[in-house]
């Protein structure tokens, strides 16, 4: 079974998609697939212009990229949910139940991914192992506040804009990687 992580955001247009490039660079020697997916997306639109433009700074070629709309069986399949605010982890986990203990904010995750411990041995699942000792560290931090979990939409902004977007995505993802790294 391969191991899969899935982000979602709101139309499946900036965050998700930047979050799903980032993801494969920063997990490209890891046996994990990325996807992404839009509570409220279309099926099959571009990628928003400035997402292109920022994530093509990076060496990624988005120009085949296609929206799709969230479904169940998208939350069911997957190992790891990001979601790119506390509204659309609360819409995953009406949508598949069973993914409640997998599916975090993926600025909440970053945090938790920080301070996690990994385990002492090299576990034969890293990324079931990632999230193991994510959840564990969970009882060991402080709660954040509200919008500390939100990944604001740069929508309606400028590239600048999607490009702070795109580094919050990369910082809250490099303990991600790191974690596995550490626990394979």
């Amino acid at each position: 079974m391969v191991d899969r992580v899935l982000f979602v955001c709101h139309a499946n247009l900036c965050r998700s998609p930047m979050a799903e490039y980032v993801a494969r660079r920063l997990l490209a020697d890891q046996p994990v697939l990325v996807s992404s997916a839009g509570t409220d997306a279309m099926d099959g639109m571009a990628m928003h212009p400035y997402a292109m433009e920022v994530l093509a700074e990076h060496g990624a070629d988005p120009a085949a990229f296609a929206s799709r709309t969230l479904r169940p069986e998208y939350l069911t399949e997957a190992t790891l949910v990001l979601t790119a605010t506390r509204r659309q982890r609360s819409v995953c986990t009406a949508l598949a139940p069973g993914a409640l203990h997998r599916t975090f904010t993926l600025r909440q995750f970053g945090r938790l991914a920080s301070a996690a411990e990994p385990p002492a041995e090299p576990a034969v699942d890293p990324l079931r192992a990632a999230i193991a000792a994510a959840a564990e560290a969970r009882g060991r931090l402080q709660p954040a506040a509200p919008d500390a979990d939100d990944l604001r939409d740069p929508i309606g902004g400028t590239t600048a804009d999607f490009r702070r977007c795109a580094e919050e995505i990369e910082r809250s993802l490099r303990p991600l990687a790191a974690l596995i790294g550490a626990t394979g």
